[in-house]
């Protein structure tokens, strides 16, 4: 392992440091949001407007790529992306900050379709699996870090920003001293979703509300935290066990989708969920048996619902590449990726609208919502189509719903190889 990291390490600390700054202004936004007194409804729209910006990244990066390279992109946008991190406190309005969320949002989704490039350029089909395992790893374990920086400033001021700015702007360093050239991107046209749609119903209705989850727990959490008193460290705390969540129970999930069917370990992931959910309206409605725990269940809430929603992002992209044929893969990844855009910049703002109408475990009944219409759903198609068997699927790899077309086309293309080595080792 230590071997096929060597080449791509640079990369890994690299995106480590991004995420660090990443995964502290998405925490910052709810909590400093809080102190300026925005509504749920105000930080709704800015939850959404970095995942506007992240789908408008993954559509016009590749061609900013193959105009001018990585290189010049990767830079430019890191510049954009730092200064958009340090300019939040200097205009604490909703619609400014709304504006500086696309701006980040655009940039971070160039940086993951320049980075991965090079990422994948790095790897073969051999060592591919591992690459981006540890790449998923990288990612997480950033964001969970970046809870851990903000309990040593006050959002209140400008340091947090200003941190959180300083380590985008450090983490090109390694990246851009030591990766070596990069082929152009070449990403195919993305699938139709009337296309996908008829390809794989389940993975394109499931990535479309995963995506919302994925945008509420990551946009909203922190809002829900401030709204129900949390102290900013229990905050972190709280947002950092939606992704610790999904470190620890990636594998497992992955374990069981490779020996069942998959629409089987959907629907158990997708209750699981919801269940989560449940717990957390429980333990944020002030239950009687619950107080004397503090807030120790919504922690584990979060750890369980953020558990689920990531392996459930590989569950689908895994199911939609068992029904798919291999040359449909690529434009499939570029549906899926916009699928995904769409629900989660959908899913903040009728959170936001929720909690305004029912107070903050408005944020708990839409996650908790959706996971159950996606169990729905999946209970549903398994009435509708039979089971692939579980020898012709495709292996299960963990990818991060923030990845890019890159990721999934790449991971898509290792499942296969994969599967058929499998194949060959049978026989």
């Amino acid at each position: 392992m230590l071997k096929v990291l060597s080449g791509v390490w640079a990369l890994l600390i690299g995106i480590v440091l991004i995420m660090l700054g990443n995964g502290m202004h998405f925490t910052l936004i709810g909590l400093r949001g809080g102190i300026e007194g925005f509504s749920a409804a105000e930080l709704a729209v800015v939850a959404s407007g970095y995942f506007l910006g992240f789908l408008s990244g993954a559509r016009w990066t590749p061609v900013l790529i193959q105009r001018v390279g990585h290189v010049r992109v990767f830079a430019a946008l890191g510049s954009f992306m730092s200064a958009g991190l340090i300019a939040f406190p200097l205009i604490t309005e909703p619609w400014a900050w709304t504006i500086l969320r696309v701006l980040v949002g655009f940039s971070m989704s160039g940086i993951y379709v320049a980075a991965e490039s090079w990422l994948n350029n790095a790897t073969t089909n051999e060592t591919r699996g591992k690459v981006l395992s540890a790449y998923m790893i990288a990612q997480t374990l950033g964001i969970i870090g970046a809870q851990g920086l903000l309990t040593l400033g006050d959002a209140a001021t400008s340091a947090l920003f200003i941190g959180a700015s300083i380590l985008v702007s450090v983490s090109f360093a390694p990246i851009l001293l030591s990766v070596t050239p990069a082929p152009a991107v070449t990403m195919a046209r993305p699938m139709s979703l009337r296309g996908l749609f008829e390809g794989s119903p389940l993975g394109t209705v499931g990535i479309f509300l995963v995506g919302a989850v994925y945008a509420i727990q990551s946009g909203m959490a922190a809002v829900f935290g401030s709204q129900i008193a949390m102290s900013a460290n229990e905050i972190a705390f709280f947002v950092a066990m939606l992704f610790a969540g999904a470190l620890v129970l990636q594998y497992p999930i992955g374990w069981l989708s490779d020996r069942l069917d998959r629409r089987q370990v959907i629907l158990g992931t997708a209750l699981l969920g919801a269940a989560a959910c449940g717990l957390g309206w429980l333990a944020g409605s002030g239950l009687p048996a619950l107080q004397d725990w503090g807030h120790w269940p919504l922690m584990a809430a979060a750890f369980l619902g953020g558990g689920m929603t990531t392996p459930l992002y590989a569950l689908l992209l895994a199911y939609t590449n068992d029904a798919l044929a291999v040359e449909d893969m690529p434009a499939a990844s570029g549906g899926l990726v916009f699928t995904f855009g769409l629900g989660a910049i959908l899913g903040p703002l009728v959170t936001g609208w929720a909690m305004e109408s029912v107070g903050p475990n408005g944020f708990w009944l839409v996650v908790g919502l959706t996971f159950t219409a996606l169990a729905l759903y999946a209970a549903w198609r398994m009435t509708q189509r039979a089971a692939t068997p579980v020898e012709e699927t495709e292996s299960y790899l963990g990818v991060l719903p923030t990845a890019s077309a890159v990721t999934v086309e790449a991971a898509g293309a290792w499942s296969v190889d994969q599967a058929d080595n499998d194949t060959g080792d049978s026989r």
